[in-house]
């Protein structure tokens, strides 16, 4: 299904914009041309220009970011925060980074309290025995080895499940369903994440010794969609999982029945308190000031189930690919581009807090930031929060990126990636691409997140917009700051 809609972009788009591409740039070339001095205010000169145009046409011929996304899930697989796998992901990224020849590589560690993995299953014991594929939510406390057996109680939604008495559960496993639907945007699932994340605690406080929820997910494959909850302090910690949505329309065609049901539930994991992740970050040093920062990057690590190919191995692939494309360019910007791999981003966000503490001094240096972490699909739109200064060079940005198939949305909404959202938080602009997140759900955090549901120039597309962003930010001499930013 990926496939064949991705592989349209090189069957069909491609072609047609070839055709046009030379009327397109003729245009453009002739447009900056008469207007040299418009380009004054936006910090650019016209060869700066041609060169971001450059750069994208060479990725959409060929970029490296499939090669390194094969190599990353082949050589590594999954990269489960806090392991010796995501540790062997570092070394693999600092092993590529050095040789694609960035002016510094570096590695920063952190620790982390990592969850892992154990045995799991779910069992229908009436109103007759029927397996159910089941996952633990990342995080979950652990059941004993025999496991939970109880009554299972059926919600349709979290604000069903919270509108019940407190202990009117008690002795119970809670099962919570939602309406989660394909989006472009991938808005659905903002709207139902809450369930993964605060099911438990709720459950718990109405006195249930379990939680299973459909799969936040749109797939109908019996693979159920991981991710992490969140425990609500003070409340009783419960193991909790994920059906997958057959499984899920299952239980729910049997409540509809009014037919009681009974289930068996084991959720084995076990935590490390101290185990070691990092961030892995590589640089093109500025030639004018080299203190001045422009981020890309991606996490590095993933869940445990497929490979993380798109959830984030597509974004790191992506990322180094589009800075390696200006590295072999051989002309430097004005500003350094800093390409960061985050770890633990799976499992809270560690990554990009870990960034942020350790490079809180120098926030005001960085100067504009973006994150691939939603998959491998076409990018079609982008959305920024900048400074009036550095809103025309959003817009000629757009201009270059037309012909990709991607135009321009609203100003001041982006939040890019979820690594960012600690330095975005504290006041960083952020530009936002936004790939089309269709189909995304059907595999994201699931075993089905596997390389064969890439497409090799969906990726080349995502690497020119992005080598486009990070040359032209970094090259520009406007602040994207406001003035009224915080600090």
């Amino acid at each position: 299904m990926f496939i064949d809609r991705n592989n349209c972009f090189s069957a069909c788009i491609l072609p047609i914009f070839l055709s046009y591409a030379g009327l397109i740039l003729l245009s453009f070339y002739s447009e900056v041309s008469r207007s040299e001095v418009e380009l004054f205010p936006l910090g650019l000169e016209k060869r700066s220009v041609e060169h971001a145009i450059s750069l994208r046409d060479q990725a959409l011929k060929k970029s490296d970011a499939f090669v390194l996304v094969e190599s990353l899930t082949t050589e590594i697989g999954p990269r489960l925060a806090g392991t010796d796998a995501e540790a062997r992901a570092r070394e693999w990224a600092v092993r590529h980074l050095s040789e694609m020849g960035f002016d510094s590589v570096v590695m920063e560690p952190f620790q982390i309290k990592a969850w892992i993995r154990g045995r799991e299953s779910a069992v229908l014991i009436k109103p007759s025995e029927q397996g159910l594929a089941v996952t633990a939510l990342g995080g979950s406390v652990s059941t004993s080895e025999v496991g939970l057996e109880a009554e299972l109680v059926v919600f349709q939604s979290l604000l069903d499940l919270e509108s019940v008495a407190d202990d009117s559960l008690v002795g119970k496993i809670v099962y919570v369903g939602h309406a989660m639907r394909p989006t472009q945007d991938g808005s659905s699932y903002g709207a139902f994440v809450p369930l993964r994340r605060l099911g438990a605690s709720v459950a718990a406080a109405k006195g249930a010794i379990g939680i299973v929820i459909r799969s936040i997910g749109t797939d109908y494959h019996r693979s159920p969609n991981t991710g992490q909850l969140n425990y609500v302090k003070g409340v009783r910690k419960i193991p909790a999982g994920a059906l997958s949505n057959p499984d899920a329309d299952q239980i729910e065609r049997l409540w509809k029945k009014k037919i009681p049901m009974r289930m068996r539930l084991v959720l084995m994991s076990h935590t490390r308190e101290a185990a070691e992740s990092g961030n892995v970050i590589a640089e093109i040093q500025g030639r004018e000031s080299p203190w001045e920062l422009v981020v890309i990057g991606a996490h590095l690590d993933s869940w445990d189930l497929g490979t993380g190919a798109i959830d984030d191995g597509a974004g790191v692939g992506i990322t180094m690919a589009a800075a390696k494309l200006i590295l072999d360019a051989g002309k430097r910007p004005r500003r350094t581009i800093r390409l960061v791999l985050w770890g633990a981003e799976e499992q809270g966000i560690h990554g990009g807090k870990a960034y942020l503490e350790r490079h809180r001094t120098e926030l005001r240096n960085h100067m504009l930031a973006s994150e691939s972490d939603f998959g491998a699909g076409l990018i079609w739109q982008i959305t920024s929060r900048v400074s009036d200064e550095g809103q025309p060079v959003i817009d000629l940005m757009s201009t270059l990126l037309n012909p990709l198939g991607i135009v321009q949305g609203g100003e001041d909404v982006a939040v890019s990636g979820p690594d960012l959202y600690p330095m975005i938080n504290a006041g960083l602009p952020s530009f936002s691409f936004r790939q089309d997140g269709t189909r995304y759900f059907d595999v994201h955090h699931t075993a089905n997140d596997t390389l064969d549901k890439i497409d090799p120039k969906a990726l080349d597309q995502n690497a020119a917009a992005y080598a486009v962003f990070a040359w032209l930010v970094a090259e520009t001499t406007v602040n994207f700051w406001s003035m009224n930013e915080p600090n």
